[in-house]
């Protein structure tokens, strides 16, 4: 197996592109940490699947824009599953707002979940990996990072922030087999930022070119993808069914 003793941390795992993903790692050998905000529940299923399919897997909850609480984490992961070889960040929130409706805290909550937690974990696990030579962190960005979406510019600023979060990490840990990768999915089903419902989604699918939504299910194969390959580093791999091709 691609990721036998291997461990992975995932955030916002309870569910969505974060459950699917922390799914796929575990298929492949690694042990995961499914990270949550509020849903134990869903959590504390993903985790009780992950061991009867023979794999080790703890789920830890906390408010992710505490630096304390990420520590907090970082220490119960360590402790119960051991060093942590593969971190996905991709805990988020996505609130629907214009330009004028954004206020200063509105502004400052969204890069406290988006893009902050995904420094602060790097910045935590990213020595152990560089000592053990391997190591792979993921940025779940978004589509919107190049286009803007129709989010708002708070979020489509903070998943481009991710993106140049990924360039600068990855030119310092490339050398020491560490690989750092983005993905940027789009119009994901079950994603948190699908807005709308069934007609909705099928509005939004006429305008991708392959003619669907995307699923969870393919984020998490990209993820894999990238986390087994040692030579992709400081790349954007976009799952949008080809919505932003370049």
């Amino acid at each position: 197996m691609e990721l036998e003793g291997r461990v992975g941390l995932v955030t916002g795992a309870s569910r969505g592109i974060g459950a699917a993903i922390a799914g796929r790692l575990s298929e492949a050998g690694a042990d995961v940490a499914v990270v949550y905000g509020s849903d134990k529940e869903a959590a504390s299923e993903l985790v009780a699947r992950i061991e009867r399919d023979g794999r080790r897997a703890v789920a830890v909850g906390g408010d992710l824009r505490d630096p304390a609480a990420l520590e907090e984490i970082s220490r119960v992961v360590e402790n119960s599953l051991g060093l942590v070889d593969v971190l996905v960040s991709n805990a988020g929130i996505a609130p629907m707002q214009s330009l004028g409706e954004i206020s200063d805290s509105d502004w400052d909550r969204v890069m406290e979940v988006n893009l902050r937690p995904a420094f602060l974990l790097a910045r935590r696990f990213a020595p152990g990996m560089r000592e053990r030579e391997w190591g792979r962190i993921v940025f779940v960005s978004s589509v919107a990072a190049f286009t803007g979406g129709m989010v708002g510019p708070h979020y489509a600023a903070s998943k481009a922030a991710l993106i140049g979060l990924s360039r600068s990490l990855a030119a310092s840990l490339a050398p020491h087999g560490v690989t750092v990768n983005a993905v940027a999915p789009a119009l994901i089903e079950e994603g948190a930022t699908l807005p709308g419902g069934e007609e909705e989604h099928s509005r939004l699918a006429a305008n991708i070119p392959v003619g669907r939504l995307g699923t969870t299910e393919e984020v998490a194969q990209a993820v894999h993808a990238i986390v087994t390959n040692a030579f992709i580093t400081a790349q954007t791999v976009s799952v949008d069914g080809g919505m932003y091709p370049r």
